[in-house]
């Protein structure tokens, strides 16, 4: 996911005129919430205001005011039959020219929302670890994908070349890290080992400070990991609050890529809904 402070940098060092369009107000029902940014120059175009006639008319009216030399404008648009759509919402936009104070704080802003951002630890990097991996890369989580294995993590960071949105950790000490966790973290467990998926939710489970819990597998395994953690005297509603099977069971594909999209939309339900 290219941040849109880093095609501003871009293009400033460029030395092209562009113009930052943002959703200043959202009433009713809208395609982007305020705050939602996109940057437009004479050609090229970054980021998205909620596509459609709305974002086609801010656009051009981003470009006629670049090609103008006016400073800024604001555009109000109702999202009804005028326009051809029909949410029934009405949106105001502010466009201004991009200078340099503008460029910084942008950056200071995605790095502001960066750092609120969820954080999600999944632990192993077999097939499904990297597919999940690969599924929350463009998502507004802090993604790190562990494991105690060279060769699995060279494999996923074939996929992530040039891409700085997933941190892959190599690592020995596995039940550290999900000890050391920022609190609230999302803890995905799903290593080539039973053992060591039991030891990592067991270190999560007692220090008690996880958003979510899921353990790759079936009912049966959640069962019977179920019953080791009350004899090890963990907390019951703790242990109550692991998901496993991840993504849930209604779906019978168990290729990678399926379950790495119905975690990511349990993630998103649980960490950000």
């Amino acid at each position: 996911m290219t941040l849109l402070s880093t095609v501003a940098r871009h293009w400033h060092a460029k030395g092209d005129a562009f113009a930052m369009i943002s959703v200043s107000e959202a009433l009713g029902s809208t395609p982007r919430e305020v705050g939602a940014v996109m940057l437009v120059s004479a050609v090229e175009m970054a980021g998205t205001i909620g596509g459609g006639r709305l974002e086609w008319d801010a656009i051009n009216a981003a470009r006629a005011m670049l090609e103008a030399g006016d400073s800024s404008r604001e555009l109000t648009v109702t999202l009804g039959p005028a326009i051809g759509q029909c949410c029934g919402g009405r949106v105001v936009l502010h466009i201004k020219g991009v200078g340099t104070e503008d460029v910084e704080a942008l950056q200071a802003a995605e790095n502001a929302t960066h750092s609120a951002m969820p954080n999600v630890m999944i632990y192993g990097a077999g097939h499904v670890g990297r597919a999940l991996a690969l599924a929350l890369a463009s998502l507004p989580f802090k993604t790190s994908l562990v494991d105690s294995r060279e060769a699995e993590l060279s494999l996923a960071k074939s996929l992530f070349v040039k891409r700085d949105c997933v941190t892959l950790l190599h690592t020995d000490s596995t039940i550290a890290l999900a000890e050391t966790a920022p609190a609230g973290t999302a803890h995905i467990i799903m290593t080539h080992s039973h053992a060591l998926d039991s030891l990592i939710a067991a270190a999560v489970l007692e220090r008690n400070a996880f958003s979510y819990l899921g353990i790759i597998g079936s009912q049966t395994k959640r069962t019977s990991f179920c019953r080791a953690f009350k004899e090890l005297g963990l907390p019951a509603e703790s242990i109550a609050r692991i998901v496993c099977p991840i993504g849930g069971n209604s779906v019978q594909d168990k290729r990678p890529e399926v379950i790495a999209a119905l975690v990511a939309a349990e993630l998103i339900w649980v960490l950000l809904g």
